[in-house]
């Protein structure tokens, strides 16, 4: 009796669970994982999430029917145990393996750096960005301290907020830094996440395209009640914004005056001194 191609048998098996599973998961399931698409920061995860699964569902099929199929059709079914069969070496094997592998590792990091520079601007990785958007962003402050988060609009007169409320399709510049220990602002829905580190001016960009709201989380351990530091941003038109900020200038006039001048980073003088 022939003995069977197992190797065709397990590409043909490979290649048509790929044909079924690789533009589910791609095409139909991706779109709708988190963060969605609330803007232009989270569009870009979604793109990178769908390149990612593009890559790693082919490679994760490969791995599981090799060895389903190991396991189902040479298990040993006779009374006794037989010594298995000997495999000769195939030089073939290594180099296959190293230039699919090699492949994969020098595309992946050659689109990671592509995506750095186009969409990676502010990651939040400190103050000067690598290749910022163009025009003239309105730069907002993210300030992290036990345990919320505030927010400063130096454009419009320094004014620190308690809500965060972004003008959609327009470009904003995120200065994101701490007065007490390490936060992390992480705008959920908005696929914006940068470190709160006292002392340091982290920034980062977003732009949101149409009106919504959006959770705000911190995403480090930052003390007793790190699990209470979260909210809810808002993005509003262009016009509801600008009437919100005036009313919060209006409302908190006594407080900006009592604040110190604006600075991406701050240093509060201690309540109290050791010794």
């Amino acid at each position: 009796m022939r003995e069977p191609n197992h190797f065709r048998r397990i590409v043909v098996i490979w290649a048509l669970l790929t044909a079924i599973c690789w533009p589910l998961v791609v095409f139909v399931f991706n779109p709708d994982l988190p963060p969605g698409r609330g803007a232009d920061d989270a569009q870009g995860v979604i793109v990178d999430q769908s390149v990612l699964y593009a890559v790693a569902v082919p490679i994760a099929l490969a791995l599981l029917v090799y060895f389903a199929y190991v396991l189902i059709v040479f298990q040993e079914r006779g009374p006794s145990p037989r010594e298995g069969v000997a495999i000769p070496e195939d030089p073939r094997v290594g180099r296959t393996w190293l230039a699919v592998t090699s492949l994969i590792a020098f595309g992946m990091a050659a689109f990671g750096t592509v995506r750095l520079l186009e969409g990676g601007a502010g990651g939040g990785q400190g103050p000067d960005p690598l290749t910022p958007p163009g025009g003239k962003p309105l730069e907002v402050q993210v300030i992290g301290q036990q345990w919320q988060f505030t927010y400063r609009y130096p454009s419009y007169g320094g004014v620190e907020t308690q809500k965060l409320v972004l003008p959609a399709g327009r470009q904003i510049e995120l200065h994101v830094t701490s007065l007490d220990v390490i936060h992390s602002f992480w705008a959920y829905e908005l696929g914006v996440k940068a470190d709160a580190n006292p002392g340091a001016d982290n920034v980062t960009y977003v732009k949101a395209e149409k009106p919504g709201s959006f959770q705000i989380r911190c995403a480090e351990l930052c003390g007793l009640w790190h699990g209470y530091m979260f909210d809810a941003g808002r993005v509003a038109d262009e016009r509801k914004f600008e009437t919100w900020i005036r009313q919060e200038r209006r409302r908190l006039a006594d407080a900006t005056k009592a604040l110190p001048p604006y600075s991406h980073v701050y240093y509060p003088e201690p309540v109290g001194r050791a010794g």
